[in-house]
């Protein structure tokens, strides 16, 4: 074998420095190299600190008592709790924030955003002003706004703002209504479930019949009677499966139901509010993308202004959408860490910041704290990708 058809077959070339392979080789190796010693480095000059320190590393803290309370838990917790039940609550409370925040800020985004686009001079607007006004200040001091500007200067329990029916506004938060559960209320979700899935299923079945055959069928109707249905029926044999328990005023505070802390009011609606802003655009370019042609042919079709942008524009416009809408709600979930500047006990506050000045274990408190957060993204991405190839229009 030639040298030449040796050289083809090892997919190298000559073995001298002016083949840009082996460049491309050698910088790699070096790239490695270093990156290995610089890791290897940093780990050892940490662990010489620690010991000089007299700090243990590992994970060993998770089972020592915390000795601190906190104003919100989702879960059973007590002072007497360990630092790894800590970490669970903060966890909770970083994702109620970020999924009801996911929540109302998609919406709110969604008609701001369409809201832009209105043919009322008014309504466009104004709609204008929230988003340029909302996306150019700081979300900390938004932040700070709301918390210390709106919600701490509200009166005390006893001269509370009734906003509804048993739902009071005052310094100490929002006091509302508590939902309870009873002997039926997990008979009940079951039944729900199947009812939701069994109409689904109905009415997919309805709009192939339609399609095929040109004709309606039944087959809405009995989907919308077995989703009221079956539930109003669950009730009527197992009775209520659920309490509503009301606050009541009693000396100093309202005792029952469930009480809001102004911290987390403040952070939530903060979050929503300016992610919204941003979401607005993304709409409102998304809509812009679908061509006006399909506006005027789903209208010459009979099509009102709502039927064509709910069936026609949004449909095509999700594709553009769907994207960018991804790194917004990773945004909002990870500006959750700004609860710390007003004192809502998230995974930042209490675990990464009360339980790393109690114990020093800086190193595992903040790989823990980051790799929570890095999950989640992931898991948001991974579930935004997979909604965005269900959404996205198949070329023939």
């Amino acid at each position: 074998m030639s040298a030449r058809g040796a050289h083809k077959n090892i997919g190298f070339g000559p073995i001298t420095w002016t083949n840009p392979r082996v460049r491309a080789f050698v910088y790699q190796v070096l790239a490695i190299t270093i990156t290995v010693a610089v890791f290897g480095y940093m780990a050892m000059t940490a662990r010489a600190n620690l010991e000089r320190q007299h700090i243990a590393s590992g994970f060993g803290f998770l089972d020592h008592t915390a000795g601190f309370g906190v104003i919100q838990s989702l879960i059973p917790y007590s002072e007497e709790s360990t630092y790894g039940r800590v970490f669970w609550v903060g966890l909770c409370n970083t994702l109620l924030v970020a999924a009801l925040g996911t929540v109302l800020a998609v919406s709110l985004g969604f008609v701001i955003g369409i809201a832009r686009l209105s043919t009322n001079w008014l309504v466009a607007k104004l709609a204008a002003v929230y988003v340029e006004t909302l996306r150019n200040i700081p979300l900390l001091l938004q932040l700070f706004f709301w918390y210390f500007a709106i919600l701490r200067p509200l009166p005390g329990p006893r001269e509370s703002i009734t906003l509804l029916p048993d739902v009071f506004l005052s310094n100490r938060g929002v006091a509302m209504p508590a939902i309870l559960t009873t002997s039926s209320s997990l008979i009940f979700v079951i039944v729900a479930f199947v009812a939701i899935i069994s109409a689904i299923l109905l009415r997919r079945r309805a709009l192939r019949n339609l399609i095929e055959t040109g004709h309606s069928s039944h087959l809405g109707y009995a989907a919308l009677a077995v989703l009221i249905g079956f539930p109003l029926l669950t009730i009527l044999i197992f009775g209520a499966p659920f309490q509503m328990e009301a606050p009541v005023f009693a000396k100093y505070n309202f005792v029952g139901g469930w009480r809001l802390l102004p911290e987390f009011v403040a952070l939530t609606f903060g979050l929503s509010i300016y992610t919204a802003a941003f979401i607005a655009e993304i709409v409102r370019s998304g809509i812009l993308s679908v061509s006006k042609g399909q506006t005027e042919a789903a209208h010459a079709l009979g099509l009102n202004n709502v039927q064509t942008l709910r069936l026609v524009v949004i449909p095509q416009a999700l594709r553009v959408i769907v994207p960018p809408l991804t790194s917004q709600i990773l945004n909002l979930t990870k500006n959750s860490s700004l609860a710390v500047a007003i004192a809502y006990p998230d995974l930042v506050s209490i675990f990464a910041g009360t339980v790393l000045n109690q114990t020093g274990q800086a190193i595992e408190v903040i790989a823990m704290t980051m790799g929570v957060y890095l999950v989640i993204s992931l898991i948001t991405s991974f579930a935004m990708n997979v909604y965005n190839a269900r959404v996205a229009i198949v070329e023939r």
